[in-house]
């Protein structure tokens, strides 16, 4: 068992050190004494020698006055070992003092020497430490006498996981809510009627009545202005008479207008009387008199005159013989033709706001997350739908490489020429290629015949950009630099770029590649990735899984 036992250091800053200094020389040992009895700080493991896999049991004690706030360390702070639990604070009381008791337990799944760290303990605001350990984890030995070795088995294919759908067909669903709300809203919904709407439907003799009603209730007469009662008064009945009569009233003179009537009265088309179209006469002209002779009748000729036009309007309408079936029919189809209209202008209304809808939402879109971004996403990217799916983390070929994808890497049979099967006892690879562009992943472990022979990095080098020329590719361009993985296993990478012909074409385009070569005695490993120059989806997915690449350099 391996124990440490250690007193206060304190994490105060060195900006106070000259005042400790003339305090310590002032108080001697007594104050050294009295910063033991305020707290004491033991810590202790159950052994410092594991297998992989099993647990070690860390124990700080902390004695201190029964006042003191103490906050012990949470979470993953013991790396490169791993917490598995942290157990209960036990508490133990002597007289004005407590002493408390906290254990963790800790493992390591990889083989190796590890040192737990210095961990951190807070008394009243005061940040305590202790000292670090070396932690042995061995590998469990395996007896390949008495246990037979078998091949690793290849990869299982498994369908994708379809756990997400809902969510893409409530997305749908919402989408096509809001697009079948706003049609309704905008095309097919049948607005009530403004009042101006209501009028306008009204039959022409209903319509002219109103409107003369409503100029009975108008202030024109008390605020003087007799040219616009005038004007008004002999646009409605003249309006009426167009409608209702079939005359060109509107753009007729006054005496044009009598002219078509008297001839319509004799024709038998209209029956008026002679005194009825005199006396429509003579209020046209009261008419032209006050609007370009500004003539300004007595306010009770203005009002009679007004009256005389329902009487007018009224005749006009009795004379009027019955419409027959071919005018209702037409004024059905007439009635129906503006309706048409109507539907035509809402439907258009309602394309023109959805239309905006969609543009503003994408300008939006297209400012907050990026133009390329924002089309990407409605028309759809090949690498940008394998950046974003779901992720495999996996392990290929023996000795391991262990690498997070996009999308599994399916195994490769590899025939070996004769003359590799002298230096190369196995050789797996594993790899994947998009369906579009030029993106590409493999990785590959070879075991050597010779187990003492060292991997030809450089050789390797020099083969692979040979097969790149060999496919057609040109203006290779190749860097080379160490590469370290995150748990610090180092190997070569070796990138660049170069014009790269495209599978089942002659066409070249510009694209890049990463190599990265590990290896030890007997054994290599490589990870090669090719994608589009202009692709930054691409370059997200190699940066992660460089970033999640591991190896393990055992043959």
């Amino acid at each position: 068992m391996g124990s440490l036992k250690y007193e206060i250091r304190s994490t105060k800053c060195p900006a106070n050190g000259l005042r400790y200094v003339l305090l310590f020389l002032f108080f001697g040992h007594s104050f050294f004494g009295y910063a033991q009895s305020t707290a004491k700080i033991t810590s202790e493991v159950d052994t410092t020698f594991i297998k992989i896999g099993e647990q070690i049991i860390w124990t700080v004690y902390v004695d201190t006055d029964s006042t003191a706030n103490v906050i012990f360390p949470e979470g993953q702070t013991f790396s490169p070992l791993e917490t598995v639990e942290a157990f209960k604070t036990d508490t133990t009381r002597k007289k004005d003092r407590f002493t408390l008791e906290k254990s963790y337990a800790l493992t390591q799944f990889d083989s190796g020497s590890y040192k737990l760290p210095t961990q951190r303990i807070d008394i009243n605001g005061q940040g305590f430490f202790t000292d670090s350990l070396q932690i042995d984890v061995a590998t469990v030995p395996v007896d390949t006498l008495n246990q037979q070795m078998y091949d690793i088995k290849d990869l299982m294919v498994v369908e994708k996981s379809h756990s997400g759908w809902w969510k893409i067909a409530l997305g749908i669903l919402l989408g096509l809510a809001i697009l079948g709300g706003l049609l309704y809203w905008f095309g097919f919904r049948k607005k009530p009627l403004t009042e101006e709407e209501k009028v306008a439907l009204l039959p022409p003799y209903d319509r002219a009545m109103l409107e003369l009603k409503k100029l009975e209730n108008s202030r024109y007469l008390i605020q003087d202005e007799y040219k616009k009662y005038y004007s008004e008064l002999t646009d409605i009945v003249r309006s009426y008479l167009e409608e209702d009569v079939n005359v060109t009233a509107l753009e007729s003179t006054t005496d044009q207008l009598i002219d078509k009537l008297e001839l319509m009265t004799d024709s038998g088309e209209l029956e008026l009387d002679k005194d009825t179209i005199s006396q429509f006469k003579r209020i046209l002209q009261t008419a032209d008199l006050v609007k370009f002779a500004k003539s300004k009748p007595e306010t009770s000729v203005a009002e009679q005159d007004r009256k005389s036009i329902e009487q007018i309007v009224e005749k006009t309408h009795e004379a009027l013989p019955e419409p027959t079936e071919e005018e209702l029919m037409q004024q059905a189809e007439y009635i129906e033709e503006l309706e048409r209209k109507k539907q035509k202008k809402r439907i258009l209304i309602a394309s023109i706001s959805l239309a905006g809808l969609i543009l503003i939402s994408a300008i939006a879109a297209s400012a907050y997350f990026g133009f390329q971004y924002t089309k990407d996403t409605i028309l759809g990217h090949p690498t940008k739908e394998l950046l974003e799916g779901e992720w495999v983390r996996s392990s290929y070929g023996f000795p391991p490489v262990i690498v997070e994808t996009p999308k599994v890497l399916i195994r490769e049979e590899v025939k070996l020429p004769p003359d590799a099967k002298a230096t190369i006892k196995e050789l797996q690879m594993f790899g994947y290629r998009s369906s579009v562009g030029l993106f590409t992943m493999a990785t590959s472990s070879m075991s050597l015949v010779n187990p003492e022979q060292e991997p030809e990095f450089e050789q390797s080098i020099e083969t692979i950009i040979k097969e790149f020329e060999q496919k057609g590719a040109k203006n290779i361009i190749t860097k080379q630099e160490d590469f370290k993985t995150v748990s610090g296993v180092t190997g070569v990478k070796v990138f660049g770029s170069g014009k790269f012909a495209v599978p089942e074409s002659d066409e070249l385009i510009r694209g890049k590649y990463t190599l990265i070569m590990f290896g030890g005695k007997g054994f290599q490993q490589q990870v090669i990735l090719t994608w589009l120059d202009d692709d930054s989806y691409a370059q997200k997915i190699v940066d992660r899984i460089l970033a999640t690449l591991e190896v393990k350099l055992e043959s």
